[in-house]
C-alpha cells in the first residue's frame, strides 16, 4: 500500500448548478441558472455530483467533478489590485482551503468530510473560460493559467460535507503553495 499523507483542509464551497451559466457571448450575459451552495452534496461513482451539470455526461466522466484552491483566487485578486472575488463566480464544484492540488494530478486522492470519505482520480487542470474576464475582473483569464483546479473523476460514491475535512493524498503536497500556478503551456488565447 503506498504511503499517505494527511491534510487538514477546508471545504468552503459545494456549488451545484443544472446547467451551464457561462456560454455564448459575454455581451449577451451569463445565463440565469439555479445554484446552489450546498452544505453537503452527494457523489456517485463515475458519474460526479448528484443534480450538477456534468452529472452522468459521457463526455465529463473522467472530469465531472472540479476541486479548486480558494487561495488561487485571493492570489489573482491581488495580483489584480481587486476587491476579493466571488468563489461560485468560479463555477468550481469543490472550493477548498488548504490544499495544493496539482500534485494531484494523474493520482488516486480522497476527501474525507463529515464522517464520509469520497475517492477521486485527478483527470486534468481546469481550465479558466474568457468568461473570467466578465464574471471576475479584467485579465482574470490569463491570471486564471495555471490555478484553475483541477477535474476528477469520482471513484467511489459517497456525500462531502462543507467544513473541517481531511484530503488523503499518495504523494506529499505543500499546504503553503496553494495559491501558486502550475506550469502550463501559454495559450494563444487572450
Amino acid at each position: 500500500m503506498p504511503e499517505r499523507f494527511r491534510y487538514d483542509v477546508e471545504i468552503l464551497h459545494l456549488l451545484v448548478s443544472p446547467a451551464h451559466a457561462y456560454f455564448g457571448r459575454a455581451r449577451e450575459g451569463a445565463a440565469d441558472v439555479p445554484t446552489t451552495d450546498a452544505d453537503m452534496v452527494e457523489v456517485v461513482a463515475g458519474k460526479g455530483i448528484v443534480g450538477d451539470r456534468f452529472f452522468g455526461k459521457a463526455a465529463h466522466m473522467d472530469a465531472a467533478v472540479t476541486l479548486f484552491a480558494v487561495e488561487s483566487l485571493e492570489a489573482i485578486a491581488a495580483e489584480l489590485g481587486a476587491a476579493p472575488f466571488d468563489p461560485l463566480l468560479t463555477r468550481r464544484n469543490v472550493v477548498l482551503r488548504g490544499a495544493q492540488l496539482p500534485p494531484l494530478l494523474g493520482q488516486d486522492f480522497a476527501l474525507e468530510s463529515g464522517g464520509d470519505l469520497v475517492r477521486f482520480h485527478g483527470g486534468r487542470h481546469a481550465q479558466p473560460c474568457a468568461w473570467m474576464n466578465e464574471m471576475l475582473a479584467p485579465g482574470a483569464h490569463p491570471a486564471m493559467r495555471g490555478r484553475g483546479g483541477i477535474r476528477c473523476r469520482a471513484v467511489s460514491s459517497g456525500f462531502l460535507h462543507r467544513g473541517p475535512a481531511v484530503l488523503v493524498s499518495p504523494v506529499p503536497l505543500d499546504p503553503a503553495r496553494a495559491g501558486e500556478p502550475s506550469l502550463l503551456r501559454p495559450s494563444r488565447l487572450p
